[in-house]
């Protein structure tokens, strides 16, 4: 038995798995709560109003499960309700970043890609952080239309998929880019299909492991403040609003180390 946190962590659907990997692997003796919203993904069309109402029925869900932190494990979500939900709710939340900042102060050809949804693309911490870190260098940027609906049949390894990324990536490479930054958690389950597409040199920024470390550091802080977690095994449990089939699945491939608990359907008191 081992002190343990409980920490939530939620995204549209199972992209926010690319983030989970690296909380548990940096913090394996806490406990995580997964949310799913494959009921209503994509998130990316979405207006910023249906995700914050979105998110704000997720929080309420993972704080009935016992979460003293939150990872918004989708840029989406981040970008759209992450200042609501920490004006709204007395938890640390933890939101992705697209990584643009080490990709920008990174490249030597001046050029990097950024490949997202709309809705990250819209959102305040994309323009901030473009503008503040990347103004003088070239960002050549596009709308991954149909990427997370590849992932969540299951299809990121496919003919299909790696059609699609070509037609995303050509013009990219057309600039001279070096790096190439993913701007949303599903798109890491594409690295293996972008590795045989993308030149060699070209460095592929996944935040993921940024979120984990600044996860560690909140949780560091809220170290002193004593939690209802103290003394339970850790373990790792999911919650799907939909399909849990490709959650399933993927969650056998990011070789989870601790305790697995899946709980589909438990979702349903919440309106939706």
């Amino acid at each position: 038995m081992t002190n343990t946190t409980k920490v939530g962590v939620f995204d549209s659907g199972v992209g926010g798995l690319t983030v989970l990997k690296e909380l548990a692997q940096l913090l394996p003796h806490h406990s995580y709560v997964y949310f799913a919203d494959t009921k209503h993904c994509p998130y990316g069309p979405k207006g910023p109003d249906e995700i914050i109402r979105l998110s704000e029925i997720i929080t309420k869900f993972l704080l009935d499960q016992g979460c003293t932190i939150i990872v918004v494990a989708c840029n989406t979500a981040t970008a759209a309700a992450i200042d609501y939900l920490r004006a709204n709710f007395p938890i640390p939340f933890v939101g992705m970043e697209p990584a643009v900042k080490p990709a920008a102060l990174a490249t030597k050809t001046k050029s990097i890609g950024v490949l997202a949804t709309k809705g990250t693309f819209n959102g305040r911490l994309y323009r901030e952080t473009t503008a503040k870190y990347a103004a003088n260098i070239n960002v050549s940027y596009q709308v991954g239309a149909g990427l997370v609906e590849l992932v969540e049949q299951g299809k990121s390894q496919s003919k299909e998929a790696s059609e699609l990324l070509q037609t995303y990536i050509a013009p990219m490479l057309d600039e001279k880019i070096d790096h190439l930054v993913l701007g949303c958690t599903h798109y890491p389950f594409f690295i293996p299909v972008l590795k045989k597409i993308l030149p060699e040199g070209v460095v592929i920024d996944n935040p993921a492991p940024a979120v984990a470390k600044q996860t560690a550091r909140v949780l560091s802080e809220e170290a002193k403040e004593p939690h209802s977690g103290i003394g339970t095994e850790p373990s790792v449990t999911f919650y799907s609003s939909g399909e849990i089939d490709t959650l399933k699945f993927l969650v056998h491939e990011i070789e989870l180390t601790t305790k697995v608990v899946f709980k589909n359907k438990s979702y349903q008191h919440f309106i939706f």
